[in-house]
């Protein structure tokens, strides 16, 4: 049983004139045997908690940052009318910050033998699946001085799905794309090593590419035009080690190389490429492979929904042989891993031969902004020894990255903000270059 304030009330307003006119046992019993029975008989009046019945619908994915909609449907099988206050209770952070009081707690009346629907509005903060709790409900009776009070369990599961926000930048990586392929503009040797058609000769041609067998049989001269490749295979490969934990900005690196990886997933299958992705540490942490190009990015979506950084020290000959295993023919591995001098040297140098054997490698990398703005302080002593130590991180920082181009590997190091469209475009360069 629950108490409602406005027995509190009626309590307190009862007991002021015994207090005055009359303070005594017989006064306070004379006050309070009423108000006794009629909470009893509000309390059997209310209509029962636990024969109610609960079904959920709505949303089961949104993108962080978006709301979803979950729709709760209460059904009232008893012979008595349900005035009731309803909380359904979810994690912290399935609710953006202050809003949990009024998007969880409903207020709702129910006829006998009726159902209601109330509509809980979700908005996830964090990345992953966030599932349902308790919904406790409490059934007030007609005079609203006492309840009952009940909870029920009815799962449900909202996956928070990572924001994508580089998708704004895809537009324009298309259109250098339908460029690449010729339908914006001719086609030219170098822009690829497919061939497509044959066309006039046109003064700028290169002349090795002259068809001098087309040429005989007509009267102009013919020349080949090429385009990207089609149809390659692109591996994607996520560090999920200690290196991905560290925060850049307001982000982990984890969730910064997620958005790379998104943005050259969508772009890799609007080429026509097949796109594969796996995540590794110590061991698979998830895997999407053998998708259509209509699916594959909304299975890497998924896959990378429920991924959070691992605080172990990655194991790289077990990533390279996983890559290997996914890529058993030659293909495009790119890697998004960090570029610490010491994890290179000791981990990914050593198995690099066994990846640029038989496959084109690219690395890409998440820099801190924070170190460029350490390089420019001055004014203080401890700004230029900050500034010092940024100058040092950064020289090793590069050196790591002409070691690994001593490799062959294609290197991409940028800001948070800028790796997506730094890696689309690498992928566009290695692509016109015939490289794939």
């Amino acid at each position: 049983m629950a108490l409602t304030g406005r027995t509190a009330l009626l309590a307190a307003i009862g007991s002021l004139p015994v207090g005055f006119l009359a303070p005594s046992w017989t006064g306070m019993l004379a006050v309070n045997a009423p108000l006794s029975l009629a909470i009893l008989c509000d309390y059997a009046l209310a209509a029962p908690v636990k024969s109610l019945r609960f079904t959920r619908s709505g949303d089961t994915s949104v993108r962080l940052g978006d709301a979803a909609e979950v729709h709760l449907t209460l059904a009232n099988p008893s012979t008595r009318p349900l005035r009731a206050r309803l909380r359904d209770a979810w994690p912290p952070s399935a609710w953006h910050p202050g809003t949990e009081q009024a998007a969880s707690r409903h207020a709702l009346t129910v006829p006998a033998g009726e159902r209601r629907r109330v509509t809980t509005l979700l908005r996830p903060t964090r990345r992953g699946d966030h599932q349902a709790d308790r919904i406790t409900v409490r059934s007030y009776g007609p005079l609203g001085l006492a309840a009952r009070q009940g909870s029920h369990r009815v799962p449900w599961t909202v996956r928070a799905l990572p924001p994508f926000h580089s998708r704004k930048h895809l537009p324009a990586r298309l259109a250098r794309l339908r460029e690449l392929d010729g339908r914006t503009s001719v086609l030219t040797r170098g822009e690829g090593t497919e061939f497509d058609s044959l066309r006039e000769y046109v003064p700028g041609d290169d002349t090795r590419s002259i068809d001098w067998r087309a040429t005989a049989r007509q009267t102009t001269l013919a020349v080949r035009t090429w385009r990207p490749e089609r149809d390659r295979h692109l591996l994607v490969v996520l560090d999920t080690g200690r290196t991905s934990a560290g925060r850049v900005g307001d982000i982990p690196r984890l969730d910064a190389a997620m958005d790379a990886a998104l943005l050259l997933i969508a772009l890799a299958s609007r080429a026509g490429d097949r796109v594969d992705l796996l995540a590794y540490d110590r061991r698979l942490r998830a895997q999407v492979r053998g998708r259509s190009a209509k699916d594959v990015l909304s299975a890497a979506v998924d896959a990378l929904a429920t991924l959070e950084p691992e605080l172990v020290e990655t194991d790289t000959r077990g990533l390279s042989s996983a890559a290997l295993a996914h890529a058993p023919q030659r293909s495009l591995i790119v890697l998004l891993t960090g570029l610490d001098t010491a994890p290179v040297e000791e981990g990914l140098l050593p198995v690099l031969p066994q990846l640029t054997k038989r496959h084109n490698v690219l690395v890409a990398s998440v820099s801190d902004p924070r170190v460029q703005a350490m390089i420019s302080a001055r004014g203080t002593v401890d700004a230029v020894y900050e500034a010092a130590a940024g100058a040092k991180a950064t020289a090793l920082r590069a050196r790591t990255a002409e070691r690994l181009r001593g490799h062959g590997v294609t290197v991409v190091d940028a800001t948070p903000e800028n790796l997506a469209p730094a890696l689309a475009d690498a992928y566009l360069a290695l692509k016109a270059a015939g490289r794939l």
